[in-house]
């Protein structure tokens, strides 16, 4: 590859690894792009009422799956008393009590906190090749009268158990199919009654079971969906509308014809199931996702730092976007600074003073130092004495500005010494340079230009969406270091030499 392609492709690699890594965190891990978002959170709270019978009491409870769009993210089990052990794969979780004596009624709780995961996830096992049900007459009859018909007016899996439910919805009821639903009552039955006619048709399907997650319930109602296989993915119905889609706050709880809660050795009084809504941050919510799942991309953030050091490396990552602004200037407008980046640091201590006050306090403390410097150079020193004695200077007038500013009651005079001493002094020199080979014009008009440039960094990495990506997403870095290296072959014309040319340009044509 010729060495001219290279920043090109170098350039839009940067682009895209930064990209993907934002949009990773923010699409996949639920990072938000803006600060100061909150998501909901949910409690959920199962209680269990058993009333002692003979001999050992063995309590089952099944337990919100982790593919169910929801992610459970602390769990609680309160059973004074009781040995408890959970199973858990992929689809099934279940939690088990035992007590080899309960002399006296007990109630067992689970307590999990969930919140919302944005990732589609299957939520069912791939299905074994579904056998078609053996029926007594007449149903074996009307089970195949019902299959043909709605087959003829079908072209998938989705619209046959669409067709399907609007006949046990009401909505197209015929002789076969008032037949089967003189034997249902519940929503239960009628979406076993839909299983059992989809598997007429070899369709595989399963019973999905969940809670609602919208409001603060005391005791929430389990609902039942119709969860059904077309070859590739499961579609989940409504098997009471007919609608098809996972509702707004539904959350898987269990699958199939399982019972939520069982005992043995006892009596199971009651199951009440009550649900608490809360709002959080959704930086925590992400933050803890990450925890959850170990995910190593998420931990690509200043917040996984010591809270010590967390500040610096907010502060130092927002230099990037200080030396883009530098960058700009310089290449494409044509302004001039003393140091390369000398006005990054500058604009970096206007932070602490404020712009205008850090202005003034730049201005005077560069003039009083100017001062001394021209009297330095009559003494005939050599240049690293001199340079030491001009950083011994600004220290001492910083120094004497703070005590003066607190005598005065002006608290801004004492963030002076947060100015990088070292790029002032070097400021200094410099500037004493040009103004005896260049004249003073040239020298104030560089100095000019530096605070001008310091100033408008200090604009750009105040912006408070800057200073949380940096925090939370410190990959965007990579995005301004590909605009910097894109920027970098430019050897065109600067805004500046276009003005300064344009009447040379005008003079030719007239």
């Amino acid at each position: 590859m010729s060495k001219n392609r290279q920043w090109i492709v170098l350039s839009l690699l940067l682009l895209a690894m930064g990209g993907l890594i934002f949009a990773y965190k923010v699409f996949w891990l639920g990072f938000p792009p803006l600060p100061d978002l909150t998501s909901e959170l949910w409690t959920i709270q199962v209680r269990l009422e058993i009333r002692p019978e003979a001999g050992p009491v063995r309590a089952s409870l099944i337990l919100p799956s982790r593919s169910s769009g929801y992610i459970v993210s602390k769990e609680n089990f309160i059973s004074r008393g009781f040995g408890l052990t959970v199973e858990e794969d992929l689809f099934r979780r279940q939690a088990d009590w035992a007590i080899r004596h309960m002399s006296e009624s007990k109630t067992l709780y689970y307590r999990a906190t969930v919140m919302p995961d944005t990732r589609t996830r299957r939520f069912a096992k791939t299905p074994r090749q579904t056998q078609i049900p053996i029926l007594e007459e007449p149903y074996a009859s009307a089970l195949a009268d019902i299959v043909e018909e709605v087959r003829e007016e079908s072209a998938d899996v989705e619209s046959f158990t669409a067709a399907i439910l609007s006949r046990l919805t009401g909505i197209a009821v015929d002789e076969n199919t008032s037949l089967f639903l003189s034997d249902t009552e519940t929503p239960l039955e009628k979406a076993r009654l839909a299983k059992t006619l989809l598997a007429g048709a070899e369709i595989p399907s399963l019973l999905v079971h969940g809670v609602m997650l919208q409001a603060d319930v005391q005791r929430a109602p389990v609902h039942t969906m119709l969860a059904v296989y077309d070859g590739d993915d499961w579609l989940l119905f409504d098997p009471g509308s007919g609608h098809q889609g996972i509702p707004d706050g539904f959350m898987i709880w269990w699958r199939d014809d399982e019972i939520m809660a069982t005992v043995s050795g006892a009596s199971l009084q009651d199951v009440q199931i009550s649900i608490k809504r809360r709002l959080e941050s959704a930086l925590d919510q992400a933050t803890r996702r990450v925890e959850i799942e170990n995910s190593r991309i998420g931990k690509i953030s200043v917040l996984q730092l010591p809270v010590q050091t967390q500040s610096v490396y907010e502060l130092l990552l927002l230099v990037p976007f200080g030396i883009l602004v530098v960058v700009i200037l310089r290449n494409f407008i044509g302004f001039s600074s003393f140091g390369t980046f000398a006005p990054v640091l500058i604009a970096l201590a206007f932070r602490e003073t404020e712009l205008l006050k850090g202005i003034l306090l730049f201005i005077l403390i560069v003039s009083l130092g100017l001062f001394f410097r021209f009297y330095l150079e009559r003494l005939r020193l050599l240049l690293v004495p001199r340079l030491a004695a001009v950083v011994t200077i600004v220290v001492l007038l910083m120094t004497t500005i703070s005590m003066i500013s607190y005598q005065l009651g002006i608290e801004t005079g004492l963030s002076v010494s947060l100015f990088p001493m070292v790029i002032i002094s070097m400021v200094i020199e410099r500037m004493s340079v040009v103004w005896e080979e260049r004249g003073a014009a040239t020298s104030i008009r560089e100095g000019l230009g530096s605070l001008f440039m310091a100033a408008l960094a200090y604009l750009v990495i105040s912006i408070d969406i800057l200073a949380y990506w940096v925090s939370v997403f410190p990959e965007v870095n990579l995005v301004v270091l590909g605009i910097i290296i894109a920027l970098g072959r430019y050897t065109g014309f600067r805004l500046t030499e276009l003005v300064r040319f344009s009447s040379l340009s005008d003079s030719r044509g007239g």
